[in-house]
């Protein structure tokens, strides 16, 4: 019996958008100057992916598309790969938001599934479209070195998702703008996470 080869699994979350640091969740804002310079710093001597799947938002999408290019490999955008809806908090900042209710960032960080924002994507849906995209990525992938581009509450999904973490907990994950994470098949535990964030 022949063992098959590892699937390897790296998660590049996008680089600064356009208007820095907020709540974004849908809104499709691009990378700024700064999250090109990133997105390239961030992968410079990589290589190896046999394919990249990347979230249809430009801020990924963009750059999955140069890439893919560059490297000569087929890019897939995958709409479950979209980051989660943020509701009422799309497009503000932290400090905005503490402004018009305060204590409310901390209380979702506590407990993101009882202190959802007004109007925001319930949190097991998102769970569970982006772990069903995730499931069909490794099964159609097998084998394969993929890179996938999204955002850091989907990167917080696939290594909730993988490692067993539950989605209370999930946002005591820190993903950093362009930081990437390597999960690998691990024919003992599944799956093996490798680096994250680096």
């Amino acid at each position: 019996m022949t063992d098959t080869p590892d699937t390897v699994v790296d998660l590049l979350r996008h680089g600064e958008p356009v208007g820095g640091s907020r709540y974004r969740g849908q809104i499709d804002d691009p990378l700024s100057e700064r999250g090109w310079r990133q997105m390239w710093q961030a992968v410079d001597g990589t290589c190896g992916w046999q394919r990249i799947v990347t979230s249809p938002l430009l801020r990924c999408r963009e750059f999955a598309m140069q890439l893919g290019e560059r490297l000569d490999v087929p890019v897939h955008a995958e709409a479950r790969f979209r980051e989660i809806g943020f509701g009422d908090w799309e497009g503000r900042t932290r400090a905005e938001l503490e402004q018009l209710q305060p204590g409310q960032v901390r209380r979702f960080y506590q407990d993101p599934v009882a202190h959802r924002p007004t109007g925001a994507e319930p949190l097991d849906a998102f769970m569970r479209r982006v772990g069903e995209a995730f499931a069909e990525l490794l099964d159609r992938h097998a084998g394969e070195s993929v890179l996938v581009v999204a955002h850091a509450g989907v990167i917080r999904a696939i290594l909730a998702h993988t490692l067993d973490i539950p989605p209370s907990s999930m946002y005591r994950i820190h993903v950093p703008n362009a930081g990437i994470s390597k999960l690998r098949t691990d024919r003992v535990r599944g799956f093996n996470l490798v680096s994250h964030g680096r």
